[in-house]
């Protein structure tokens, strides 16, 4: 029998102005192979084991930092006898967007060969945590431009990770890692993610990247597993629940701002999604159990030895 790893949709914070989580966990006995739509970086505090990424396996010990990118299955291991102790941040691909560039930081995606871990040590290590330990610190905080610090923190944290791998990981050495199928997708996703707001068809992106419409839409679905059409409302609805919860816009206006031009096809799919229509997903958001909820730092995640600290919901 075919095994198919998890599929991890959600996370805390996900549907809001900033769709971001950072937990401090234990992992006693590894964590099962799955893949996500967003995401994420880990870095080892304590103890020992190993992260598979995509079939390729690597240590993890204190010091160590691992991007792991969208789509990518992963799987982690604690050597018997050890508790890993690690720093999960989880984020969205909008984060890394800067106004007024083409790219912003989503270069950091591209699967260019450079490794996607790096072992610090010495200066290299301290920085980082203090990096991340400032980052963790602002998170559970409710000090005034939060959500601007932890962006800013975030950048810079992905930044240092980036140019120490590329010094610790000689050019000649990660290039044959690169694959031609992997490294042509993430242009495209990230015109997807720039363009989502707009008329957007398979047509469209096949002329703006010379590849046949069937083409495109096989690599989409393979990276993803899901439709252009599925992966373009998922951008889409989540841009809007994140509107209906930190905005007073009306749900007409919401619908046209995130790409639909009829609301009433915005109130249909967004209904098939989500199980409620738009102004009943606000309702339930803003009401004052759930906003508690929300705003929870540890989310979903649990300290707790025995549960495995990636808890995240499934969609």
């Amino acid at each position: 029998m075919t095994y198919i790893p998890d599929y991890l949709k959600t996370y805390p914070n996900m549907n809001t102005s900033s769709p971001l989580h950072i937990s401090l966990n234990r992992l006693y006995h590894g964590f099962r192979p799955h893949r996500h739509d967003f995401l994420e970086f880990s870095y080892v505090v304590d103890g020992r084991g190993s992260e598979s990424i995509n079939d390729a396996r690597h240590q993890m010990l204190p010091g160590t930092f691992t991007f792991v990118l969208p789509y990518q299955v992963h799987e982690l291991f604690t050597e018997p006898g050890s508790t890993l102790v690690l720093y999960n941040c989880m984020f969205s691909m909008d984060l890394l967007m800067e106004p007024g560039q083409e790219d912003g930081l989503l270069g950091l995606n591209d699967q260019n060969g450079w490794p996607p871990f790096v072992q610090l040590s010495g200066e290299d290590n301290e920085r980082m945590t203090r990096l991340i330990e400032e980052m963790y610190v602002e998170y559970k905080g409710k000090e005034p431009w939060r959500r601007t610090m932890l962006q800013a923190k975030l950048k810079e944290i992905l930044i240092c990770f980036d140019r120490y791998r590329r010094k610790s990981s000689p050019v000649a050495d990660v290039t044959k890692l690169t694959s031609r199928s992997s490294a042509s997708i993430w242009p495209i996703i990230h015109y997807i993610h720039r363009h989502y707001q707009e008329e957007l068809a398979l047509s469209d992106l096949a002329s703006q990247f010379a590849l046949s419409v069937s083409r495109i839409s096989e690599v989409i679905k393979h990276t993803t597993g899901q439709t252009f059409v599925h992966f373009l409302h998922d951008l889409r609805l989540r841009h809007a629940c994140s509107l209906l919860v930190s905005t007073d816009m009306s749900v007409a206006e919401i619908a046209l701002e995130v790409g639909y031009g009829s609301y009433k096809t915005f109130s249909r799919i967004f209904r098939e999604t989500k199980g409620v229509v738009p102004k009943d997903y606000r309702k339930m958001k803003l009401s004052p159990d759930l906003l508690v909820k929300e705003e929870t730092p540890d989310g979903l995640h649990s300290k707790d030895a025995n549960v495995s600290a990636k808890r995240i919901e499934k969609g």
